[in-house]
């Protein structure tokens, strides 16, 4: 699968681009604030239904304009397919398929496989777990929409219960018969949802440890624990169990929403231990070990964006990092880069076809 063109009008900094892509190697070049990433983050939004880097979809408008489009052509299983999305200021956006307008936008995840590789991956290691969660629930979304409509589903009873608690502790009255409403739906939903996180986790781990053993030339043992309350105890016990003290702080304190992934490098967490290199090369194997995953699931090689990936890694990383993305186990591959001399040491390990593009102030052109 592959993007073969794309139009974007008003899109952050790009007013109007129309730009064919190489099926394989795609490298964006220009100074920082360019709008090298936000052409990565319009193929991320054609593929997500939302901006990688802003939720808020009002503020991906162009700041001097009412409304943005997007639109794609791609290969995909031997088909043509075209997918667009528009957006007004103040009214909800449209996403199409083949013209035709979804009804729900979980209808279109998975279609389109793609992983993305940025600096701001790092929030994956020095964030909260709510982001390492975010990692779990977008690659398994990509290949299962069951998945995905179970955690909104946990999400929806979680806000119910957590407003039932607030309810009991303002008017002082407890009604365990009505909690117990939002329990069963926690529970039906949250054990699926964990058993497909245990699977995910179970198969991410030895295809990562692989990568990072590759790029580190072996020098380094990395791991990683997926931690859950639901290893130790069932659902029902564990909301039990913390009945008392839900009510006195007025939230649900335990259940798959508090799920977290510690990443070990030797056998200390890396947060604390990891030089920046390190950290970096840990995000680089985990997400390569994300599209692996997903290709196997999916059958089809996901779109890979590579976003500045190789600040702060030495010469050595990057040669192996390069070596990797090189393969044929790779599909469409768009990078950027502020420095030539990586794309160059690329492109000359890479008898595909290849395109390289400037870019200026929102405005590309073929070099």
């Amino acid at each position: 699968m592959h993007i073969e063109e794309i139009s974007i009008l008003n899109y952050k900094n790009i007013n109007e681009v129309k730009v064919d892509f190489s099926p394989k190697l795609n490298c964006f070049i220009g100074n920082n604030g360019a709008g090298k990433t936000n052409l990565l983050d319009a193929i991320y939004y054609l593929s997500f239904c939302k901006s990688f880097f802003n939720s808020i979809d009002q503020l991906n408008i162009n700041h001097e304009e009412s409304f943005f489009m997007l639109n794609g052509n791609y290969k995909r299983l031997d088909s043509d397919e075209t997918i667009s999305v528009g957006l007004k200021k103040g009214q909800k956006k449209q996403f199409k398929r083949n013209s035709k307008v979804y009804k729900k936008l979980v209808e279109h995840i998975g279609l389109l496989p793609l992983v993305m590789i940025t600096p701001s991956d790092v929030n994956l290691i020095l964030g909260g777990s709510d982001e390492r969660r975010k990692f779990m629930d977008g690659v398994i979304s990509q290949y299962n929409q069951n998945y995905l409509d179970d955690l909104l589903k946990y999400n929806r009873a979680l806000l119910q219960r957590n407003n039932l608690l607030k309810q009991f502790a303002s008017q002082r009255f407890f009604d365990a018969e009505l909690l117990s409403v939002w329990d069963m739906q926690l529970v039906e939903y949250g054990n699926r949802i964990h058993e497909k996180r245990t699977e995910f986790v179970e198969k991410l781990i030895p295809v990562f440890q692989r990568y990072y053993s590759f790029i580190s030339q072996g020098n380094e043992k990395v791991s990683l624990v997926h931690q859950s309350s639901l290893y130790d105890n069932s659902f029902e016990e564990t909301l039990t169990d913390s009945i008392q003290k839900d009510r006195a702080v007025q939230y649900t304190t335990q259940g798959i929403h508090k799920d977290d992934l510690v990443y070990y490098i030797g056998d200390y967490p890396i947060k604390k231990m990891g030089s920046q290199g390190q950290k970096k090369t840990y995000l680089v194997a985990l997400k390569l070990a994300q599209f692996d995953f997903v290709k196997e699931i999916s059958g089809i090689k996901p779109i890979l964006l590579l976003d500045d990936i190789f600040d702060k890694l030495d010469h050595q990383r990057v040669e192996k990092i390069v070596k990797v993305v090189s393969g044929e186990q790779f599909g469409q591959i768009f990078l950027t880069d502020t420095n030539r001399e990586h794309l160059d040491s690329i492109i000359e390990r890479m008898s595909a076809d290849f395109r390289i593009f400037n870019v200026d102030s929102g405005k590309v052109e073929v070099v």
